[in-house]
């Protein structure tokens, strides 16, 4: 029922139409008792004809009467006159969040202001109990002083009818699909997979809505679009988001919240509005990025979503990363890849040695000589400009590697294995050794490191080192999720031989008898997967001495028996068994070249530029200079590139 200026409602005079969709028109009146300007939604005559539907109508507005907060815009009554049924709202001015994007993306700082208002609302209802399920930009106001109001709190829920009605179908805001279940409301945009399902919703529809609209200002684009509602749904249930339209401003952690919210499998989406307020609170403040823990980066699209590889092309050599196996991408999903590119200044005069990546991708710890020529343990933020030294860790050499919380930083200086912590303070001895060529620390505080002699344990809070293998040189050990087994790879032909092994620390050196996976002589990787029972082994096949060149493999391995499962699936060739890296999202970097091995451990050398490919090879372009990279390697979560390149002119790097 339309309703003409000059009319009246009840006590409250007609003054202008304000706009109309599925759920009503929408009228500015004036509440002749109060003396205040309000916002009057006539019901559809399908709704006010629906006996049930408007006895359940009612029943829910009471309960959404009771939404009382500064973003909600607060319904004060209904009001029936004739056959005519409404709803007394707030009125809320200004423009809606539809006619912000209309004008182009929200600038990133503005887009975050106003989602945070938004997470605050959604926070507040769903804590009263009270889902929205239509959040949309067309249900969002922003008033002249910027404050957000959302409209239509619950109308979704207080309107749904057991029975479908033919008449409303058509409706822009009720989509409907030929399903038992019904009509579904919301708009098809901004619904969550199990609303275009038909499935019972809570919450998370509500966080998949807000993803949407977050994603919306600062694109300027929908998440997903169609030519029809059907198609739009479509997309909704099968179809994957550009993650490469976020502006390159977008901080880190508001593309990790994205991604958490619009995950399609609600049991792996963000589960709380609160923590997005929370995100939010901390990417308007300023806080540094951190990269997100494993268990917190979700798997959002399938390996046919990969965009990009990364590719060093060089002469007479090649560095590549790449979504980890064909065989492993059509296991689990893999989150895209963002690409993220920075340079690591370093003083002038300056030589850099082995660097490490703190677990929570937020430090770069690496061994460096200034021109005192001194070498010392240096600590740079990735988003901070300053390289600082490390007091107390002069003559630092050979590797490093981090305490899990990211707290100590392990390293080699003057015959003694030490640990410090990444914000200063005194070196702490943790024993003696002369060599160290990667160690792993686990959740117990037990140390491992690797020697010219094999391979040892220590308490993180120090004492004497004792031997778990004693046969000969052993590299870069790797913690299994137990915590007590580890694989390390044997470069002695003594004892247990060339090999990748495995190892207990429950197993005293007398009664060792590691258990060899594969005979070759290669460093090992093992990064971590969805199932903590599988890890992968990521090996290089066919060398049997340092630096060679062989068959980059990966295999399956069950950490429940220790055993490698199925048959090894090789990813490239010509690949030294010295230098590779591999990420905690399954990307893996590689080196394809001559190496050779100094004292200080292992160190490449390769010419060329850094470069992009596609997945087909096909080069898309180049980044940094030509130059010596001796070594390349991908952070943990996939998103940063270290590298080691030498300077001509000052020997540095």
């Amino acid at each position: 029922m339309s309703l003409s200026a000059g009319s009246r409602l009840g006590p409250y005079e007609i003054l202008a139409p304000i706009g109309a969709g599925g759920m009503g028109e929408v009228y500015r009146a004036r509440d002749t008792k109060l003396g205040r300007d309000v916002a009057i939604k006539v019901l559809p005559d399908a709704f006010a004809r629906d006996a049930a539907r408007m006895a359940r109508f009612g029943r829910e507005a009471k309960l959404l009467a009771a939404l009382n907060h500064t973003n909600i815009a607060t319904i004060h009554g209904l009001e029936d006159s004739g056959s005519s049924r409404a709803l007394v709202m707030e009125l809320a001015e200004g423009p809606t969040l539809a006619d912000r994007i209309r004008q182009g993306p929200l600038p990133v700082d503005e887009a975050l202001q106003i989602a945070r208002q938004i997470a605050e609302a959604l926070e507040y209802a769903h804590e009263h109990g009270i889902i929205h399920r239509d959040l949309k930009p067309s249900n969002i106001k922003i008033a002249p002083d910027d404050t957000v109001k959302i409209l239509d709190f619950g109308l979704a829920k207080a309107m749904e009818a057991d029975l479908s009605a033919e008449d409303i179908a058509n409706s822009p805001t009720l989509s409907r699909m030929a399903t038992e279940a019904g009509v579904l409301l919301g708009t098809a945009a901004y619904m969550s997979p199990e609303q275009a399902k038909a499935k019972q919703v809570d919450r998370r529809a509500d966080i998949w809505a807000f993803g949407c609209v977050l994603y919306e200002m600062l694109t300027g684009t929908r998440a997903f679009r169609g030519d029809s509602v059907t198609d739009t749904l479509a997309g909704v249930i099968r179809g994957e988001i550009d993650w490469t339209k976020l502006p390159a401003a977008t901080p880190v952690r508001v593309r990790v919240l994205l991604q958490r919210c619009l995950q399609k499998d609600p049991k792996q989406r963000l589960r709380d509005i609160g923590d997005a307020r929370i995100s939010l609170d901390e990417a308007l403040s300023g806080a540094p990025d951190a990269a997100p823990p494993i268990a917190a980066i979700p798997a959002t699209a399938p390996a046919a979503q990969w965009k990009l590889w990364l590719v060093a092309g060089v002469i007479g050599a090649l560095v590549s990363a790449a979504g980890f196996l064909a065989f492993l991408l059509l296991r689990q999903k893999t989150p895209i890849a963002q690409a993220m590119r920075f340079e690591i200044p370093v003083p002038e005069r300056f030589v850099l040695g082995s660097y490490a990546l703190s677990p929570n991708g937020r430090q770069l710890a690496f061994i460096g000589t200034g021109t005192d020529g001194q070498s010392r343990v240096w600590v740079r933020s990735v988003d901070a400009l300053d390289v600082r030294p490390l007091d107390g860790t002069e003559g630092a050499a050979g590797f490093l590697f981090w305490s899990p919380d990211s707290r100590y930083i392990v390293f080699l200086s003057q015959g003694k294995l030490r640990k410090i912590e990444a914000g200063g303070g005194p070196p702490l001895t943790l024993c003696d050794s002369t060599s160290m060529v990667g160690g792993a620390w686990n959740s117990d505080d037990k140390v491992i490191f690797a020697t010219n002699t094999g391979l040892f344990e220590v308490s993180a809070s120090g004492g004497s080192a004792s031997p778990l293998t004693t046969d000969g040189a052993v590299t870069t050990p790797a913690f299994l999720p137990d915590g007590r087994h580890f694989i390390y790879a044997h470069w002695s032909a003594q004892g247990a031989g060339l090999g990748i092994f495995v190892g207990s620390l429950d197993t005293p050196p007398s009664s060792q008898h590691p258990k060899k996976l594969v005979s070759d002589l290669s460093t090992v990787a093992v990064p971590p997967s969805s199932d903590p029972t599988v890890r992968y082994l990521v090996f290089v096949r066919g060398t049997n001495s340092p630096g060679a060149n062989g068959t980059l493999m990966a295999q399956a391995l069950d950490t429940r028996r220790l055993e490698l499962v199925g048959e090894a699936v090789p990813i490239a060739e010509q690949v030294s068994n010295l230098s590779f890296s591999t990420s905690a999202t399954g990307v893996l970097v590689y080196v394809k070249g001559s190496q050779s091995v100094t004292s200080a451990g292992v160190r490449g050398i390769i010419e060329g530029q850094l470069a992009w490919f596609s997945r087909a090879g096909k080069m898309l372009g180049t980044f940094g200079d030509v130059g010596s990279y001796r070594t390349v390697a991908l952070s943990p979560d996939g998103k940063r590139v270290a590298f080691d390149r030498a300077d001509s002119q000052n020997s540095g790097t």
